[in-house]
């Protein structure tokens, strides 16, 4: 890791590093962001939770939140979500001010030009609206990573994520040493093509690794909380101690993914999250599939340790009415510090998942905002 810090330098060149902060709406405590998973529910298609998607992204613009980030993914029947990069093109075509980004791209899965120029040409598409968060994991099961990046480069994938990152960091960068095998190779739409932004980059983790290698290059950091919750507090205490200020960030950003979801009742919300733990305990126990039904997850039956893992799965699931949920993330704010929530609603019907963001909006006095014009891609 001798040359990591590269990957911080200049990690911002547009000059526009404040950008990474976001400013509370209505009367959230900190910002309010949105993660898509694209979830496929039992009865729908990939086509209807894409336009789903389309829905979430234009009323969070609309209702003020800040990022709507999309998860990679692979070989999961119940989301849709395995091109980040292809989804935010279609997602920045039907927005024009909330910032969309990868939460996150797993870089082990790709050769670090290509996301050099799948993010700079979204940058282009999108200009100032780009984010680039990046994880270590697969983001799938151990053979479909070994589909992905070729068998038995799993470990050594996972090992040489610093090195990809700072390749990764050049390529956006333009600026590969004289000398270097790639100095003569440029990421295009980039710097090469005339000055312009790019998208700022961001470290993702439910591990102490990526806090502290986030913090090392001072770097802003996105946690799973919604799938590693007893890890949390331990990952941010560490990359707030270790973290050094850089060009991009002058002091620590942390971010933290939330599950949660608000409905008109208690009932209804239990009904819809519970679709999401059965999902979950499926995926866990070797057999993904769509996400089922309320009426499905209702009528199943759980064993003992089934639903041992059901119930500490929904232990860090905030869900409720809309005033009990914005009690939840702010007891969870207060709790952990984060500066930002990013939150994802696991839920079967997209509809319900639509729902519970302007819901939640209104639970914190986020005003409606005129929509702009789409940007034009």
């Amino acid at each position: 890791m001798s040359d990591t810090g590269d990957a911080g330098r200049g990690a911002d060149r547009d000059g526009r590093g404040d950008r990474i902060r976001g400013e509370a709406r209505g009367h959230a405590p900190v910002p309010l962001s949105v993660l898509d998973l694209v979830t496929v529910g039992s009865g729908s298609t990939a086509h209807d939770s894409l336009r789903t998607s389309v829905d979430i992204a234009r009323l969070a613009e609309s209702r003020g939140y800040h990022r709507h980030w999309v998860a990679e993914h692979h070989s999961m029947p119940g989301v849709a979500s395995s091109s980040p990069a292809v989804i935010l093109a279609h997602l920045a075509a039907h927005t024009s001010r909330i910032r969309l980004g990868s939460g996150g791209v797993m870089l082990p899965n790709h050769a670090p030009l290509a996301i050099a120029e799948q993010f700079g040409t979204l940058e282009a598409l999108a200009p100032g609206r780009i984010d680039l968060g990046l994880g270590r994991a697969p983001g799938t099961d151990g053979r479909t990573a070994a589909a992905l990046r070729g068998p038995g480069r799993l470990d050594e994938a996972a090992e040489e994520f610093p090195r990809q990152l700072v390749e990764l960091t050049r390529f956006l960068d333009d600026d590969f040493p004289d000398g270097h095998p790639y100095a003569r190779v440029h990421a295009v739409p980039g710097p090469v093509q005339g000055p312009a932004g790019r998208p700022p980059l961001w470290l993702l983790g439910s591990s102490g690794f990526s806090a502290r290698l986030a913090a090392e290059l001072g770097l802003p950091f996105a946690y799973a909380h919604h799938f590693s919750a007893a890890g949390t507090l331990p990952a941010l205490e560490l990359y707030r101690q270790t973290f050094r200020p850089s060009a991009v960030l002058d002091a620590p950003y942390a971010v933290i993914g939330v599950s949660a979801l608000a409905a008109d009742t208690d009932e209804q919300a239990r009904a819809q999250v519970l679709t999401g733990a059965l999902s979950m305990l499926r995926l866990r126990s070797g057999r993904p599939g769509l996400i089922p039904t309320p009426e499905e997850a209702a009528r199943y039956g759980f064993s003992p340790l089934e639903r041992e893992f059901v119930d500490g799965w929904l232990a860090n699931v905030v869900h409720g009415t809309p005033d009990e949920v914005r009690a939840g993330l702010d007891a969870l704010v207060k709790r952990t510090g984060a500066d930002e929530l990013m939150l994802t609603s696991n839920a079967h019907s997209g509809a319900a998942r639509v729902r519970s963001y302007g819901l939640l909006a209104d639970a914190y006095g986020m005003p409606v905002r005129e929509q702009g014009a789409a940007t034009a891609v």
